[in-house]
């Protein structure tokens, strides 16, 4: 198989030159700018642009890199290693398919870091300092500090603004179990630091970003262990789809500790030990490396918010109305910190819902934006809009429709039926109020879903839509189908009976 070219030194200093150059000169500030930013990583960058192209006045302040945890150290990086985790296993599975199993790959894991920082490279011409800089955005690198109601300064530089935003992000939450600092653990910030593929990696956390990289390291040739003090991964998708990721990643080989608390950590001759209990019994597992992640916690700190007037709090953020909007009414928050979706693409649209409300005087809610997400599993997991448990919670009849993956024609030909799409509706309509879809490429069938929900498509209107064939996509028209027949059904029983 031949090997792509390693990156190269200068593909490095490429990325910094863009991210952070070293021979920056932060500019002569203006007067007064309409918006300045704090942070710029996928919020911070998105409302930049978006003010820019409007023609107002913008700063942006950071104090580290351009493109924010996305680009250095979150979906980027995760991704990229993902995806050639992928191709392994699917070399894994080619009897299956009538390919001969081809032999024992040799995974050379600093191929797999060179072509994550590749990528990482190209990715990030479009947040290149330069380019901002020719929308006519004033880029100040240092820490951000509000110095009054309407004023802000970057480092030693005072900006006066009209409006600001704070797009600070997130950062990985600690832990507070005893022993787990000596041991030199690693969390998203760290981990794709490493030099070597870890022989025994344990992962402490059970969420999207923890149950993505244990497949994707085990997939590489990791021995991997998950420890999940809950009875169920991703806390916040339907029970069933979770027990379809656990399958899988068991299947993949992972050793999977549900119900399971981490109670001690330490560090014995370059090993580490982790102590957990489960339903009382103690035990310990090994690992070269461990990987942390258990949540994320707002960057609010040290930002001078009380002197700006806006109320914070460390587990929650900036606290936004539901036009984003702080209690300073000229200042806006937008991304990871203050939103409890802490995904990439709710950051970029409620930097822009946030930058139109205050630049362009709209008043777009953020509660009336359905946005989607996805863990980017094997299979993927995707939602949005209301959960089944959210409607009951207030009140909302609720009707699910689903289709299983095995049935529809491209999951089998591609051999990937494992999953379903549920398409949740209002019990007296076809008003879709939300969607789970578990497939192997669930990110792509959610976005259909967010245009047909956006649009406040129907599901009688949804039947009528041709697709092409085959494609899994299919499985959202036949669950609409699935509807269209219960509907004529019930309403020829209906005029039978009149």
């Amino acid at each position: 198989m031949p090997l792509t070219p390693r990156s190269k030194p200068e593909d490095e200093e490429t990325f910094l030159r863009r991210v952070r150059p070293s021979d920056w000169n932060n500019p002569t500030p203006q007067k007064t700018y309409d918006l300045a930013i704090v942070g710029a990583g996928p919020a911070g960058l998105a409302a930049a642009e978006h003010a820019a192209r409007h023609g107002f006045r913008v700063a942006l302040i950071e104090h580290n890199r351009l493109g924010g945890n996305s680009l250095n150290v979150g979906s980027v990086p995760s991704k990229a290693i993902i995806s050639t985790a992928r191709v392994y296993g699917t070399m894994q599975d080619a009897e299956a398919f009538g390919a001969p199993i081809p032999s024992e790959p040799a995974l050379d894991f600093c191929q797999v870091m060179a072509r994550m920082r590749r990528i990482r490279t190209r990715i990030s011409e479009y947040f290149s300092a330069y380019n901002l800089n020719a929308l006519g955005i004033d880029i100040f690198f240092g820490n951000a500090r509000f110095e009054s109601v309407d004023t802000l300064l970057a480092g030693d530089t005072r900006l006066h603004f009209k409006k600001a935003l704070i797009a600070t992000g997130a950062r990985p939450e600690p832990s507070d179990i005893p022993g787990l600092e000596r041991t030199d653990y690693r969390t998203s910030t760290t981990i794709f630091d490493m030099t070597a593929l870890p022989k025994r990696l344990a992962v402490i956390g059970g969420g999207p970003l923890g149950c993505e990289l244990a497949q994707a390291f085990c997939r590489l040739g990791s021995h991997v262990t998950i420890v999940q003090n809950s009875p169920k991964f991703l806390p916040r998708e339907e029970r069933d789809a979770a027990e379809i990721l656990s399958r899988s990643m068991a299947r993949d080989g992972v050793d999977i500790r549900l119900n399971t608390t981490v109670v001690g950590a330490r560090r014995e001759e370059g090993v580490r030990i982790l102590k957990t209990v489960n339903n009382g019994v103690e035990s310990e597992i090994q690992a070269n490396e461990i990987l942390l992640s258990i949540g994320r916690a707002a960057n609010v700190e040290g930002l001078g918010l009380e002197a700006a007037g806006v109320e914070f709090d460390t587990e929650q953020g900036i606290k936004v109305d539901d036009f984003l909007r702080s209690t300073n009414p000229d200042i806006y928050a937008a991304g990871d910190a203050c939103l409890a979706l802490k995904f990439t693409n709710a950051a970029q649209a409620s930097a822009r819902m946030a930058t139109q409300n205050a630049l362009m005087q709209e008043q777009l809610r953020w509660s009336q934006s359905p946005i989607p997400w996805c863990t980017y599993c094997d299979p993927e997991i995707a939602h949005i809009g209301l959960q089944v448990w959210e409607a009951r919670r207030q009140s909302i009849p609720v009707k699910t429709f689903t289709i299983m993956m095995h049935d529809v024609d491209r999951a089998i030909v591609d051999g990937q039926e494992t999953g379903f799409v549920k398409i949740h509706i209002a019990e007296t309509s076809d008003t879709i109020l939300g969607a789970t879809i578990v497939a192997s490429r669930a990110s792509e069938l959610i976005n259909e879903m967010a245009v047909i929900m956006n649009n406040g498509i129907g599901m009688m209107a949804l039947a009528e839509i041709v697709h092409t064939y085959p494609t899994q996509s299919e499985a959202i028209i036949l669950a609409a189908q699935a509807y269209k027949r219960e509907f004529d059904k019930t309403s020829h029983h209906a005029e039978s009976g009149a």
